[in-house]
């Protein structure tokens, strides 16, 4: 059975060292991760990961998708997973939840802070709306904390697929793809 798709979909667990860009001269990009048949539909990231954060990341040739999933009108959940150098605590989780001072004109949007062990190095998933430069790294040192190890864990509705290991990738499913571009609705 043959099936056509207009765009393309690939998942990707982007590994840390890469850039999330189409091209460098001097550091490898996540498009540098796949074949060159790939690389030839004109995949672009949906949104940034910085270049020490690991995890998911959408590549894709559907320019409306993508502006979807980034408007920050559409406050589209993303959903990280870090180790943090210090204590977090319940006051942290309610300074999160009423949104953070980063240094822009206004605060982030509330985000949901889940603490899942907590000490002199803490774990955390962490739920935001926004994309803003170095978000979650910001929110934390604007509580006095720094973020040592960052995974995007999921966006919308697309969760990083467990058995992808740094640098592999996957075309996303009819179900997934379904998801997030809306079919059938």
């Amino acid at each position: 059975r043959l099936s056509f798709s207009e765009h393309c979909y690939v998942m990707l667990h982007k590994p840390t060292g890469v850039l999330s860009a189409t091209e460098d001269r001097c550091t490898p990009t996540v498009l540098d991760l796949l074949p060159l048949e790939l690389q030839k539909r004109e995949l672009f990231p949906v949104g940034r990961l910085d270049k020490d954060t690991e995890g998911l990341l959408l590549l894709t040739d559907d320019g409306p998708l993508a502006h979807r999933l980034l408007s920050p009108r559409r406050h589209v959940d993303k959903v990280y997973y870090a180790k943090i150098d210090g204590n977090v605590t319940e006051e942290d989780k309610k300074v999160f939840a009423e949104g953070v001072d980063i240094g822009e004109e206004k605060p982030t949007l509330p985000a949901k802070l889940d603490i899942l062990k907590s000490g002199e190095e803490s774990e955390i998933t962490l739920t935001i709306r926004e994309g803003k430069f170095h978000q979650v790294k910001r929110m934390f040192h604007a509580v006095g904390k720094e973020v040592v190890y960052l995974k995007r864990l999921c966006m919308g509705s697309l969760v990083l697929d467990e058995n992808l290991k740094p640098g592999e990738y996957r075309a996303l499913t009819d179900e997934e793809r379904r998801l997030l571009t809306g079919e059938n609705e």
